[in-house]
């Protein structure tokens, strides 16, 4: 769950139990979701149970798939007074939309980081694929996920001189 950059800088919600402890002292709060977000069981629902928060109907502006573009857009442009969206931590215009990812310190949400699929056979003629893979796939923080990202989706760089770039970068160090 993300929220407009200033409301975040003006309420100082960094977690999902400032912005629960907001959304309950009455503060002005619109999401923006796909239906499948706003009715799974894992998903808006585990929040407000987790943190203690409901969101009333009128709160919500629901939008057909699952694509945080559409979600983010409406956050950044205050459509409909929405000013938080349903979000991947990872989304490449965070940033560029002055967007913040609220942390889930009560773990709601698994973290999706990347990570290296090697067949065993390969592994076992090529152990040091192991030693090469680690302190790149270590590197790949949620900040830096997001950089890269926002190169691609947001600068329109082609994914693949994103990642030349940053193996590049890192071959450099």
């Amino acid at each position: 769950m993300s929220v407009r950059g200033d409301l975040a800088r003006e309420n100082n919600l960094a977690t999902l139990e400032d912005h629960a402890n907001y959304i309950n002292e009455g503060g002005a709060f619109k999401f923006a979701a796909s239906a499948e977000f706003v009715e799974s069981a894992s998903a808006l629902p585990a929040f407000q149970e987790a943190y203690g928060f409901k969101l009333e109907s009128d709160q919500l502006l629901i939008l057909s798939g699952g694509n945080t573009a559409a979600t983010l857009r409406a956050a950044a442009l205050n459509n409909n007074d929405v000013n938080g969206a349903m979000t991947y931590g990872t989304d490449g215009g965070l940033d560029a939309l002055d967007l913040k990812v609220m942390e889930d310190t009560a773990g709601v949400q698994p973290v999706y980081q990347p990570a290296p699929i090697v067949r065993g056979e390969v592994l076992e003629a090529y152990p040091q694929i192991r030693e090469v893979l680690t302190p790149i796939f270590e590197s790949l923080d949620l900040e830096t996920l997001q950089r890269l990202n926002g190169q691609v989706a947001v600068n329109g760089v082609p994914a693949d001189t994103v990642a030349r770039d940053y193996l590049d970068s890192l071959a450099q160090d």
